[in-house]
């Protein structure tokens, strides 16, 4: 039963009001500035259903901000007083309601019935009124919520609403000022409501105009004469969104679950696996500026800004809901951009150069895994080599046989080695750089692909004759028992370039061994012993090969003081080691600053 006019009652909500301010302000919204947007969301989810009722209306939103007093109008279908008592009062239903409202409101934005909550963020006190267009003569209801947990409902004159709609009011707290000035109040309806449907007007009470807050529709909805000209466009909002000008943008058009929107591709690198935020609207209004969610993590090469129909945002309504629709909106786009790269190799090779001279890594971690797209890009994806940075493509037309190591550190140790022996080798240590190596017989039949290991590389030196090695023999065992500690062979080749001294060949896996082979002799007969000495192999050792073609191993080997050559050893080894570029081992530093420093006490000696 209605009350009489002009009469109220203390009621109280049907849950702890400050425990659930205090959820949604500390678990559930990001900042209080979210008031505006339920409030935006709620009177655009009543034009939606007066528009149900009423589909050739003109109806609208109107915003104002004026001494203090914030205000919300709209011309929505608005409520009735028994619908006050069930939508603004009674929080929380059981899971069957809250579905068959879902159903019901498929339509609306807002599915939770905890908007209007969110303004206790920034005021103590909310105040509604308004007039139902389901039911003509129904009079204008006022509801008033408070901070404390309690609310009143009464009936008003005709004269308190003339026609349908809602109006809230708020008068927000001292402490909420910075999100309730005039200027704040319109920034946020611009950020929030841009791309709403219905025309959204904001009046800072100044005595101007009001001014329209989405005065353009969404730039993917307007007409160009020309593509160029829509593409321009296009990248010119992207550039107004995202403040970077695109390496070139993509139209997103998803008409199954009502998505447009744009790709705009980064014009900078970006880390691997680093996952943008993407501007999403739902139903024109921006639900978030950091949905990853949207495109698989190898997108990372572009930021997307959407809007959708058929998206589901969570409680907060400030990130996507993961379900089956995402998931195939999410499987769809990816496809764009797949399409995109493709048309960009068919039919734009300066473009697609641009494209992977940036963003080659990302393109990298989607051939891993797309065999279309390994096929179209992986000759013209860069890579270190020996001939320096250079496609597949490029490489092969020398190299018919690509060795490829396993790491950057192997890379390092035998890249001026290989390239002086004409071999071709390719630097597979980083990221998918291996794996996709590996694939190119795949698309160039004619192209073999080997791992490059020790015994390769030292099968390309060239052995020095049997007069020259034996006048080397006691150096060489001399050099072999000063390096004996680190597991290393020594040996006499010769080999470009001349002015290398020696090299070293150590790979990982065999420091692994050896380091394993250590401690199970250290853990002899313990448990762990028993463990590591069931994995013994044969332990492979590091290998310094000196080059009989450089002027100071010439003079090295024939050095004939004990000490002075095991010195001597020890500092070719240090400084191959360097060259390496891997890092060094404590016993390795020590040997480098005791070996100089015995060459320098040496040479001064001498000289005195």
């Amino acid at each position: 039963m209605s009350l009489p006019e002009n009469t109220a009652a203390d009621r109280t909500f049907q849950v702890d009001l400050r425990g659930l301010v205090d959820l949604l302000s500390h678990h559930l919204y990001s900042s209080p500035r979210v008031y505006l947007r339920e409030l935006m969301q709620n009177a655009v989810d009543a034009l939606t259903a007066r528009r149900a009722l009423e589909p050739q209306g003109a109806f609208g939103i109107r915003l104002y901000a004026d001494g203090g007093v914030v205000r919300v109008e709209d011309d929505g279908v608005g409520l009735t007083e028994a619908d006050v008592h069930t939508f603004l009062a009674t929080i929380g239903r059981s899971s069957k309601r809250a579905d068959k409202i879902a159903e019901q409101r498929a339509d609306f934005i807002g599915q939770f019935g905890i908007g209007l909550l969110s303004c206790f963020l920034v005021a103590d006190e909310i105040h509604v009124v308004s007039r139902s267009a389901c039911t003509p003569d129904a009079p204008a209801v006022e509801w008033r919520g408070r901070g404390d947990g309690s609310y009143t409902v009464r009936t008003l004159p005709a004269s308190a609403r003339p026609q349908p709609g809602t109006t809230v009011t708020l008068t927000p707290r001292a402490d909420a000022a910075e999100w309730t000035r005039p200027a704040q109040v319109h920034a946020l309806a611009r950020h929030f409501g841009s791309l709403l449907r219905h025309p959204v007007t904001f009046d800072d009470g100044a005595g101007g105009p009001a001014v329209p807050v989405n005065p353009e529709p969404a730039p993917w909805s307007l007409t160009h004469p020309t593509p160029g000209a829509r593409g321009r466009a296009l990248a010119a909002y992207g550039e107004e969104v995202f403040g970077f000008k695109p390496l070139d943008t993509i139209e997103l058009d998803l008409p199954a679950v009502g998505l447009k929107g744009i790709a705009c591709i980064l014009p900078d690198a970006v880390p691997s696996g680093r996952r943008h935020g993407h501007r999403v609207h739902v139903k024109g209004m921006l639900l978030s500026e950091q949905a990853p969610e949207i495109l698989p993590d190898w997108a990372f090469f572009v930021r997307c800004v959407v809007d959708a129909e058929s998206l589901r945002p969570t409680a907060s309504r400030e990130s996507l809901y993961e379900d089956d629709t995402l998931a195939a909106v999410r499987d769809a786009l990816a496809e764009r951009l797949r399409e995109w790269i493709a048309k960009a190799a068919a039919s734009d090779p300066d473009l697609l150069a641009r494209f992977l001279q940036v963003h080659h890594l990302a393109v990298k971690s989607l051939a891993v895994h797309d065999d279309e797209i390994l096929r179209m890009l992986l000759p013209w994806l860069p890579f270190e080599t020996t001939d320096g940075h250079a496609t597949l493509d490029e490489f092969a037309r020398t190299h018919r046989t690509v060795l490829v190591t396993a790491s950057v550190e192997e890379f390092r140790q035998v890249a001026a080695i290989a390239s002086a022996a004409g071999l071709g080798v390719v630097n597979g240590g980083y990221t998918y750089d291996r794996e996709l190596v590996h694939r190119l017989p795949e698309i160039r039949p004619e192209v073999s692909v080997a791992d490059l290991d020790p015994e390769t590389l030292t099968a390309h030196l060239d052995p020095v004759d049997r007069e020259t090695e034996l006048a080397a023999a006691a150096y060489l065992a001399r050099a072999r028992d000063a390096l004996a500690v680190f597991d290393c062979d020594v040996a006499l080749r010769t080999f470009q370039p001349a002015s290398a001294p020696a090299l070293l060949i150590d790979s990982r896996d065999a420091r692994h061994e050896r380091t394993r082979s250590q401690l199970a002799r250290e853990q002899e007969g313990g448990l762990w012993g028993d463990i590591l000495g069931s994995l013994r192999q044969e332990v492979p050792r590091a290998q310094l090969i000196l080059n009989q073609l450089n002027p100071l191993v010439r003079t090295a080997v024939t050095i004939e003081e004990p000490e002075l050559a095991r010195t001597s050893a020890e500092a070719l080894y240090g400084q191959a080691a360097m060259l390496s570029r891997r890092p060094l081992r404590p016993a390795e530093s020590s040997l480098i600053n005791r070996s100089f420093l015995d060459l320098l006490a040496h040479a001064l000696r001498k000289d005195s």
